[in-house]
């Protein structure tokens, strides 16, 4: 229920405070005079986009506020799956527009994105304006009423969760047909291109030692030139530094007999000899290991000159991304040799699903059945009370893949969507002598107003929404009719809080708590107020909404009556 509705610098608004109670709340004004603004800044309250320019000239910034009492709603679980605190009795919402266009919404001081906010404005209050008589012929809010009165949301939640794995694996497999019709053309090319590579036995690290091994083989005479000539200078023939220091360390031994200082010295001559005579060693070794081969030159140039060119053909840069390639190909050889396969689980899989949702369907479609055979009595209860006594209703439900305005679903393995399987549409006459026909193509403004007050009051009661507010829903009505819609009005306050914006006097005596919306003038603006009005003035309004500014005795009178009754 809506407590409290705060407005600051909003549009003509500079400051107002709104605070319906119980009950049947009536708001009257003469028109322009800003009701129409309480209610655009109450649809930001429920998320609705916001606009810059609704910023009251001159400020920064508006905030508008609402306070809800949410204790007999059992919204512990939404407040939980959506990380807000939680208040057993109430709720803040706030909205934040500035001037710059920037937005802000919160929840209990935690801010929140406008999805959410709608989500939970669709816990707690209802707006039917003038416009929405519209949807009177939208087969969506046709749907969705009989949905509401069918209490259907447990059959509906487990139709939806088959319906959406139906529709992720159906695209899975449209997927894969279409891959593997791919697959099929390139497929002896991809067998060609994984043959070459495998057939090249690549080996990582490989084009590295070859590449070495090449450079070796190109300069195999001048390397082994240079090493006979270090293993020449070092213990060849004549005077070579091994023999000259293999003399110097015995004279050093044989010094030290009888030199016992020099032995240090004699004992690394010794170790350098060793040293040095190892390195010759070592030369000449590496020496008779390097060898031009002309054969083995061939092989390794043959060698990376496929590599080069597998490498250039399939735009890699080493062996190890040709590997990649390698196992990448194979891979989708695989995937076409088992594709037939996988397909053919996924097949069967979307049959399963197929057969799934359409038995939830069923019971969907089972649950609206029984639903619409209530409404069409209830409907016709309700508003053959408000003036319509020839009044024929009827709600048809038929498949979905059966109107001609579904053709898409033709070529569907299941005749549905995310709603399920049924197309549900509103049939009227007001007449004896009328056919039925399509409600929001035949009514009447003030028939289809009398409609959807009968609908929208079905609604609320069976959804038990904490809050209604009714925008000139009883616009085209007047004198005894209007007087009937006050009455359904009066009686589903009984129920929930219901708030009313009218022009109809009938209407406005009903009320519990009368408000009225008007304009003052000050030196520099125009300002929209709004305040509940006394017994004495809620009879004056009541009269000037009668008979006009000239406010006659006789209008006093019928005030007075019509508040009485």
């Amino acid at each position: 229920m809506l407590l409290t509705l705060t407005i600051d610098n909003y549009a003509l608004i500079d400051h107002l405070e709104f605070r319906p109670g119980q009950g049947l709340t009536v708001i009257t004004g003469e028109t322009g005079a800003g009701k129409s603004i309480i209610m655009g800044a109450l649809g930001l309250i429920l998320g609705q986009r916001a606009d810059a320019k609704a910023v009251r000239n001159g400020v920064a910034k508006c905030i508008i506020e609402a306070q809800f009492d949410i204790s007999a709603y059992d919204l512990e679980g939404f407040f939980a799956q959506n990380d807000l605190e939680y208040d057993a009795s109430t709720t803040i919402i706030r909205r934040e527009i500035y001037a710059t266009g920037k937005s802000r919404a919160f929840v209990n001081d935690i801010p929140v994105q406008l999805p959410l906010l709608r989500e939970l404005g669709n816990h707690l209050i209802d707006i039917h304006s003038q416009h929405q008589n519209l949807l009177l012929g939208d087969d969506a809010f046709q749907l969705s009423v009989v949905d509401a009165l069918a209490h259907n949301q447990a059959e509906y939640a487990q139709y939806r969760s088959v319906y959406d794995q139906l529709v992720t694996e159906n695209s899975k497999l449209k997927n894969l047909k279409a891959q593997a019709e791919r697959d099929a053309q390139e497929a002896d090319y991809i067998r060609f291109q994984f043959s070459q590579l495998d057939d090249a036995n690549l080996i990582e690290g490989e084009q590295e030692e070859l590449e070495s091994e090449q450079e070796l083989l190109s300069h195999a005479e001048e390397i082994k030139s240079c090493l006979c000539q270090m293993h020449e200078g070092l213990d060849g023939e004549g005077d070579a530094i091994v023999q000259m220091l293999k003399s110097i360390s015995q004279k050093a031994h044989e010094l030290s007999r009888i030199y016992p200082d020099i032995t240090e010295i004699a004992q690394r001559l010794e170790s350098d000899y060793i040293d040095l005579k190892d390195i010759a060693d070592d030369i000449d070794s590496r020496s008779e290991d390097v060898n031009y081969d002309p054969q083995r030159m061939e092989q390794v140039e043959e060698r990376l000159s496929l590599l080069y060119s597998l490498q250039k053909k399939h735009g890699k840069t080493s062996v190890e991304e040709l590997i990649q390639l390698r196992d990448q190909l194979f891979e989708r050889i695989q995937h076409i040799d088992g594709s037939d396969e996988e397909i053919e689980e996924l097949q069967q899989k979307v049959k399963r699903l197929t057969a799934e949702a359409t038995r939830c369907a069923a019971i969907l479609t089972d649950t609206r059945r029984k639903a619409a055979a209530k409404l069409q009595q209830d409907l016709i209860e309700r508003v053959t009370y408000l003036g319509m006594p020839n009044l024929r209703f009827q709600v048809s439900i038929t498949p979905l893949h059966s109107n001609p305005s579904n053709p898409s679903n033709e070529s569907s393995p299941f005749k549905g969507d995310k709603r399920g399987a049924d197309t549900v549409e509103f049939l009227f006459s007001a007449n004896k002598n009328q056919p039925l026909r399509p409600a929001g193509e035949v009514a009447s403004g003030g028939e289809i107003s009398r409609l959807m007050l009968g609908i929208k009051s079905l609604v609320a009661s069976a959804r038990t929404l904490p809050t209604i507010i009714f925008d000139e829903i009883d616009t085209g009505v007047s004198g005894d009719i209007a007087d009937r819609m006050g009455r359904v009005m009066k009686e589903l306050s009984t129920h929930l809080q219901v708030i009313t914006i009218t022009h109809l006097p009938q209407v406005a005596g009903k009320g519990n708590q009368h408000f009225r919306v008007f304009k003052a003038d000050t030196d520099s603006q125009t300002i929209t107020h709004i305040e509940q009005l006394t017994s004495d003035q809620r009879l004056h309004e009541i009269a000037r909404m009668l008979s006009g500014s000239n406010i006659t005795p006789e209008a006093l009178a019928n005030a007075r009556t019509l508040i009485a009754e």
